[in-house]
């Protein structure tokens, strides 16, 4: 496959393996705007395919990450020698993974937050169309990180495009720099990420450069999944070790003319009304 995107790489973890073939057989893919997203708010999918015959999954990381904090051993590094380091990093976490592939398409954040990246968007089309996936994993579109924001914006883009046909069956929306706790239960999508902890650490692990940098994502992700499951439901023990939230984004893709402001509005007047409901009761 020829990708458009100047600074494109697919890496295939498995020896032997080639492009196409690679794509065909994935399952479930995840869109994440930096090196690291892909593992901190798809687990869900990955561990869904971990060791699966028929099951497989393919991130596409769209930045370069380059802007990244850094502190410690990292302070000195210089941007260029910073995506190269992250680069690497998101090639060893889809070994680790076992993913089918690994696109880096190596954007910078400005670039990304343009409104029209044409090579990006017809890309990811051509992706998309390659894998045929069942599930997609975006960032979440109330995230308080603009790149991520940009990102799921050419990503919802992109499955827009396709036909109908063509679509996956699930598109999920993941908590990242703002979780989906405020969400009513009966709107979250429960990703269960309890299965293989050994993999989701060390998946974490390999990001040494944002770890050993100044951002201990390796401690606050699994903190961050366990207070999930725990705080959960207060009647009920604990069922899961760990779990992501997400919103079900599917009916954006389903339906080309529904705003996006008025998806995140909607879900937040259901919020709303219930946490007046819960003051009203007992005031």
């Amino acid at each position: 496959m020829k990708l458009l995107s100047p600074h494109a790489e697919i890496y295939l973890p498995h020896p032997g393996s080639e492009v196409t073939a690679a794509l065909a057989r994935t399952t479930h893919v995840c869109i994440g705007a930096h090196p690291d997203d892909i593992e901190s708010m798809a687990y869900h999918g990955v561990a869904a395919c971990f060791g699966k015959a028929d099951r497989w999954f393919t991130g596409i990381t769209v930045t370069n990450g380059s802007g990244s904090a850094r502190t410690g051993p990292y302070a000195g590094i210089s941007d260029e020698q910073m995506q190269q380091i992250r680069r690497q990093e998101q090639r060893k976490a889809a070994l680790v993974g076992d993913y089918s592939a690994q696109v880096q398409f190596g954007y910078s954040g400005a670039e990304v937050k343009q409104r029209h990246l044409p090579a990006l968007h017809a890309d990811l089309i051509a992706l998309l169309r390659a894998t045929r996936p069942e599930v997609v994993y975006l960032h979440q579109p109330a995230d308080k990180h603009d790149t991520h924001v940009a990102v799921f914006a050419h990503s919802l883009h992109a499955l827009r495009e396709l036909s109908p046909e063509e679509r996956p069956q699930r598109v999920l929306g993941c908590e990242g720099w703002r979780n989906l706790d405020w969400l009513n239960d009966d709107e979250k999508q429960l990703l269960d990420t309890s299965a293989f902890p050994g993999i989701a650490a060390a998946l974490m692990a390999v990001f040494d450069s944002q770890n050993t940098g100044g951002k201990r994502f390796d401690l606050a992700l699994p903190a961050r999944r366990s207070a999930n499951a725990t705080f959960h439901d207060p009647h009920a023990l604990d069922q899961y070790q760990g779990i992501t939230w997400a919103c079900d984004l599917t009916p954006l893709v389903q339906d080309p003319a529904l705003s996006v402001r008025d998806f995140v509005r909607g879900q937040m007047v259901c919020s709303r009304q219930d946490f007046t409901r819960r003051v009203d009761r007992f005031f």
